[in-house]
């Protein structure tokens, strides 16, 4: 596993558990408001850390860190995914793994073999809007709707998660989003959060022309109004990183 980011504690990222997070590179989506452009881009031009060290890292800190949070990017574009996850299993650790739910085939194999402790997937926008959040002029669902159902019917915990930004998300959207994950486990929203550093700003013209390239975000008062609204239409609704 090529691992081209770690940090070494996490109160966050792991819900109950103190953790590390480690990042992987490349991505088969393109949301113009992601946050990790590099990664997704050119993660060949960030620093690598050698897995070797990496589980040193970790086996000098067995009494001190529960779990590993494993982000990107996309970890599920990865080849050697699975064989990194059983080493860190393997030294009795925890393991969260966040996704865009495009492989729902890599988290079934997951499940069935206890390799994952917790898992966090992306619901980007409502499916009418999906591809325009995710940067790609058609996109089939079939393998992300798969991947709801494989986690809302496994018993492994999970919890689904959306970038709430004014140009992506309206209560329409969420209305829609409503309808399809209503019974889920958690459902949070996080507000999008202004950076200089998004991918659309990496991205040339045509892709610019295409799709948002600038994101603004909503006041928390109105995204509680949407919380309230998802909670009345049955779906367990949570604000994270917002009071």
């Amino acid at each position: 596993m090529v691992i081209h980011g770690l940090n070494k504690t996490t109160l966050l990222d792991f819900p109950g558990h103190l953790a590390c997070t480690v990042f992987t590179g490349y991505c088969n989506l393109r949301c113009p408001f992601c946050q990790n452009g590099e990664l997704v881009l050119c993660p060949e031009s960030q620093p690598a850390i050698p897995e070797e060290e990496f589980f040193d890292f970790l086996d000098k800190r067995k009494k001190r860190l529960e779990g590993v949070a494993i982000t990107g990017g996309e970890p599920t574009v990865s080849p050697d995914l699975v064989d990194f996850i059983k080493k860190i299993k393997d030294l009795g650790f925890l393991v969260k793994l966040d996704s865009n739910g495009l492989r729902p085939d890599i988290l079934k194999y997951l499940i069935d073999n206890s390799l994952v402790d917790y898992f966090a997937m992306d619901i980007k926008s409502s499916k009418e809007k999906y591809p325009v959040a995710c940067g790609l002029n058609q996109l089939n669902l079939s393998a992300i709707e798969e991947s709801v159902k494989i986690l809302m019917n496994s018993p492994v915990e999970y919890e689904f998660r959306t970038t709430v930004s004014r140009e992506l998300h309206t209560e329409k959207e969420f209305r829609e989003i409503a309808e399809w994950i209503k019974g889920c486990s958690n459902y949070y929203l996080q507000s999008y959060r202004p950076s200089d550093a998004i991918l659309a700003n990496m991205m040339d013209d045509d892709f610019r022309n295409s799709f948002p390239a600038s994101f603004t975000s909503y006041k928390p008062e109105e995204l509680k109004v949407f919380c309230e609204l998802l909670n009345s239409l049955g779906v367990n609704a949570h604000l994270r990183g917002i009071a």
